[in-house]
């Protein structure tokens, strides 16, 4: 019989697909130094102070967006091991309720040698999103495939 050992969590994040009443899809267009541009979600590590994965999500949508954010679901999952350790991204669909980019904070705002993180609305119905290099390319694929189930979840989650 072969021993399975289980794998070390070693990084846990909490990342958003938050949603805007009008069907779009907010994103953060990220320009590092040296580096073509790329798209992210808003997102970044659960604390131990966080209450949940879903806290953690609403922390990092409020701190990178200045946003609010309510309701969640968790709608994909995305991982690899590396160094004898797993990292976790949960993505999370929410519906996204108001945002003020006055309000942004945190460590990727007071070092500008991280670059620039530019928010960008995409409309889940058009053409735009098969064009840009959203990471991972896993979830390009999700949500590409998966545009009319995220507008359902999304219209469901409470105001």
């Amino acid at each position: 019989m072969v021993e399975r050992r289980a794998m070390v969590v070693r990084r846990r994040s909490a990342r958003a697909l938050p949603i805007d009443e009008d069907g779009y899809l907010m994103l953060i267009r990220r320009t590092r130094p040296g580096q073509e541009p790329y798209w992210t979600t808003a997102g970044g590590g659960v604390e131990d102070d966080d209450a949940s994965i879903e806290a953690a999500m609403h922390r990092e949508v409020a701190e990178e967006l200045g946003a609010v954010s309510v309701g969640s679901s968790q709608v994909f999952l995305h991982s690899w091991s590396e160094d004898g350790g797993l990292y976790v991204h949960h993505f999370l669909v929410t519906r996204l309720a108001s945002m003020d980019l006055s309000a942004r904070h945190g460590p990727e705002f007071e070092d500008p040698s991280r670059g620039a993180f530019d928010p960008e609305r995409f409309d889940l119905r058009g053409e735009e999103l098969t064009a840009i290099d959203l990471r991972p390319p896993s979830l390009k694929a999700f949500v590409l495939a998966n545009r009319e189930a995220l507008l359902a979840e999304a219209g469901s989650l409470p105001n």
